[in-house]
């Protein structure tokens, strides 16, 4: 784009096209991040490091399978949770339930990703030779980090808690309390695979932030000075 061509931005388009990219950032940075907890990757290392298959008393072959589809019903669906043992559903009705509503949640934040993506790619397409525009995914990622950075710590300090406002938050029924003596989902999923998890999601989510600061300071700086 020529210098003349960006001059000739109507401001109004310039500052649209940053407040969308500005908006669309950290929304991103935290799909990314969050991804981590459904992807089995992730997950099943996870839960052989809490012990997940001697407190189910499952082989962890076992563990595996019902995992990868738990974790494909939270996130493609249908949301039926039925995987079974020897014909026997793992989870009961009350899991199960609990479970269609974890779907419902992550369904409306893969929507929300999906419409910032949307946003993040068109005013790219606009304004991605404009270095405002990359000025505000530089400001927006660093201000993510430094969120990020903060709730992580909190999070992990003080987990209890924090497990308890997010459950009451986003499952304010109040199905999220289960005997992890009986019931599969605490054991399949313990408090220790939990805090390792949040952990890993803030740093990996502090982590993208802080690369993207750079990488889009960068590429401002280079085309001021390419237009400057």
């Amino acid at each position: 784009m020529s210098k003349q061509h960006s001059a000739a931005r109507p401001p109004r388009e310039a500052r649209r096209a940053a407040w969308l990219a500005a908006a669309a950032t950290p929304v991103l940075i935290a799909g990314a991040s969050l991804a981590l907890l459904f992807n089995p990757w992730w997950v099943l290392p996870a839960q052989q490091r809490a012990g997940v298959a001697g407190i189910a008393g499952l082989p962890e072959a076992e563990v595996a399978r019902i995992t990868k589809a738990l974790i494909s019903d939270a996130t493609i669906g249908p949301p039926d949770f039925v995987v079974a043992i020897g014909g026997t559903p793992v989870l009961d009705a009350a899991e199960r339930g609990h479970m269609r509503d974890v779907f419902g949640v992550v369904r409306a934040f893969e929507v929300v990703v999906a419409l910032a993506a949307a946003a993040m790619i068109g005013s790219g397409i606009q304004s991605c030779r404009n270095a405002r525009w990359w000025r505000s995914v530089s400001r927006a990622a660093l201000a993510t980090a430094a969120v990020g950075a903060s709730a992580g710590v909190l999070f992990v300090a003080f987990f209890d808690a924090a497990w308890l406002a997010f459950h009451q938050v986003f499952f304010p029924e109040g199905n999220f309390s289960f005997d992890p003596r009986v019931e599969r989902l605490t054991q399949l999923f313990p408090t220790s695979f939990w805090t390792e998890s949040a952990a890993a999601v803030f740093i990996v989510g502090v982590s993208i932030s802080l690369a993207l600061w750079l990488g889009s300071r960068y590429l401002a700086s280079r085309l001021e000075i390419h237009l400057g």
